[in-house]
């Protein structure tokens, strides 16, 4: 709901909710941040800030830290009177870059990870922890495009073009200590784009995983909803109605048609068998039943697990997409159409 307007969205880009996973308190401290989470701590390491108030957010991807030279190229120092004048340079550099960001107003810097050269050095971060500035380094590339979205503001790519315009702002920016490790969180993000971080928690890693797997299971479902905007019962009702539908069709018709329609018919009762033999049910006495059900026109009638018995399914609120039971046919039929489509099969050892 936060990332699409429901009335009018026939999509939905999951890449726009971005799931942290963090060991540590349970599976209900899971929360969902309005703002931005990153899964790495802030770099304190010359003793910068850990929270910010009022934060204005810049996004660089370039290097605070001396240039490197040409491939094939030395520097060769002979005299400590050299060496001295290449710190004093590589310090006159850094702090000119720095100037610049801090002259903006900007207190919380996000700086993308660099395979060229160091991303900071002791010497930035030193400098920028001077200014009050909060530091969160190795930002993926593929984050930016998200953070940008999230928080309202530009990726700069040199220093030149590091301008005020260009910063997002938030009330808040703070470090968090939990027993997984350091994460960051931006909350009240003053021009929000439609995104939205969900932080999972679990007490080991195994079941911070399958909490994420299902989170993300969930949101599909969700997607399909938004998408197709309907709804059928669960429990094998529908496909236990089709099959019925199909079945007295293929009656009416002759030939090879009726006998396709007849198999798929039959095909379509193994999802309510398979959900009766993995509720440790009697398969055959319980889709024996629901056939009877809907013969008897309760087209609702599904298969009640924890009753183990069959139930208006509807009235017990289990309801999925029309889209999640469309599909599983759709790509069931087309996999048999291509199976029928071979003409020979050749044995190969």
């Amino acid at each position: 709901m936060k990332i699409c307007d429901p009335k009018t969205a026939v999509n939905v880009d999951l890449r726009d909710i971005k799931v942290v996973r963090r060991i540590g308190e349970t599976v209900e401290e899971t929360e969902l941040v309005d703002g931005l989470v990153f899964d790495n701590g802030v770099r304190h390491s010359a003793g910068g800030p850990t929270r910010i108030e009022n934060a204005k957010i810049g996004l660089i991807q370039f290097q605070l830290s001396a240039p490197k030279t040409d491939m094939e190229n030395n520097i060769i120092v002979t005299n400590n009177a050299e060496i001295d004048r290449l710190a004093r340079e590589e310090k006159k550099y850094i702090l000119k870059m720095i100037k610049k960001i801090a002259k903006t107003g900007c207190n919380v810097l996000l700086i993308q990870k660099s395979i060229l050269r160091d991303a900071v050095n002791v010497l930035s971060l030193h400098y920028l922890a001077r200014k009050g500035i909060m530091v969160i380094t190795d930002v993926e590339r593929t984050e930016v495009e998200f953070i940008s979205k999230s928080l309202g503001c530009q990726p700069v790519s040199h220093v030149d073009h590091f301008t005020k315009e260009k910063l997002g702002q938030a009330a808040f920016a703070t470090e968090e200590h939990t027993p997984g490790g350091r994460l960051t969180k931006i909350t009240g993000v003053k021009f929000p784009g439609k995104t939205v971080s969900i932080l999972v928690r679990g007490s080991n890693k195994l079941v911070v995983d399958e909490a994420a797997r299902s989170i993300h299971d969930a949101l599909c479902v969700i997607r399909c909803l938004v998408k197709k905007k309907f709804l059928v019962a669960g429990g094998g009702a529908p496909e236990t109605h089709l099959s019925l539908k199909l079945a007295a069709w293929a009656q009416t018709l002759g030939g090879s048609d009726s006998y396709c329609i007849r198999a798929f018919s039959e095909a379509l009762e193994v999802i309510p068998y398979t959900l009766a033999e993995n509720s440790g049910l009697q398969p055959i006495k319980v889709v024996t039943e629901l056939r009877r059900q809907h013969k008897l026109g309760n087209k609702h009638a599904g298969i009640n697990v924890r009753r183990g018995k069959i139930t208006n399914i509807w009235e017990e609120n289990v309801i999925q997409p029309l889209l999640v039971s469309v599909s599983a046919i759709q790509l069931a039929t087309e996999c048999v159409r291509m199976l029928l489509k071979i003409d020979d099969i050749c044995m190969s050892r």
